[in-house]
């Protein structure tokens, strides 16, 4: 029942990010949806978290496509593979979530999501104009920018998560148990 409930909270979160704008001064976006899945990617197995990497790539990728032939942007599923990447390498650090390490969410909410956005600039500027990339002070601060709001976020969406995931029976935190000598 949790797994669905964080599924529909990644939909969720991809709608609400389209509702606030950019986050002044340099336009960055609050990207929730990478924050509910890495999340995710934390508290379910291998085979959920691939799971969740399928739907969260090919939701993101549906609602930026334009549909136009050459037009530049990038097609479906590309953001699968990203998402699969940076889940599989976040899933490297459960057995610290599950040991009660919330931070663990956090720090990768951050780190995560602004490779996803670095990601994006440059296939879209391979896409584009190849081996054209302009590192501008303003790409760099939406790249980071989006990166320190879903730091920011994080604790939040870990925190409600956290609860409801408690409030539906699922404990994805295993007591700690004493070492043997």
């Amino acid at each position: 029942m949790f797994f669905l409930l964080v599924l529909a909270s990644i939909f969720g979160s991809l709608v609400l990010q389209h509702v606030v704008g950019a986050v002044p001064p340099w336009g960055a976006r609050l990207f929730l949806m990478p924050v509910v899945f890495f999340y995710g990617a934390l508290s379910f197995s291998t085979g959920r978290m691939l799971f969740l990497a399928f739907c969260s790539g090919v939701m993101w990728d549906l609602i930026h496509i334009q549909g136009m032939e050459d037009s530049g942007d990038l097609g479906i599923g590309w953001s699968v593979v990203a998402y699969g990447i940076l889940g599989t390498l976040v899933s490297g650090m459960r057995p610290l979530f599950l040991r009660g390490r919330w931070e663990v969410h956090c720090l990768f909410s951050g780190a995560g999501t602004s490779v996803l956005v670095l990601l994006e600039y440059l296939m879209l500027s391979l896409r584009r104009e190849p081996l054209h990339f302009e590192f501008s002070n303003l790409v760099w601060g939406r790249i980071f920018g989006a990166g320190i709001l879903a730091l920011l976020a994080s604790p939040f969406v870990s925190l409600i998560l956290g609860y409801l995931g408690g409030l539906l029976g699922h404990t994805h935190h295993r007591p700690e148990r004493p070492e043997e000598f």
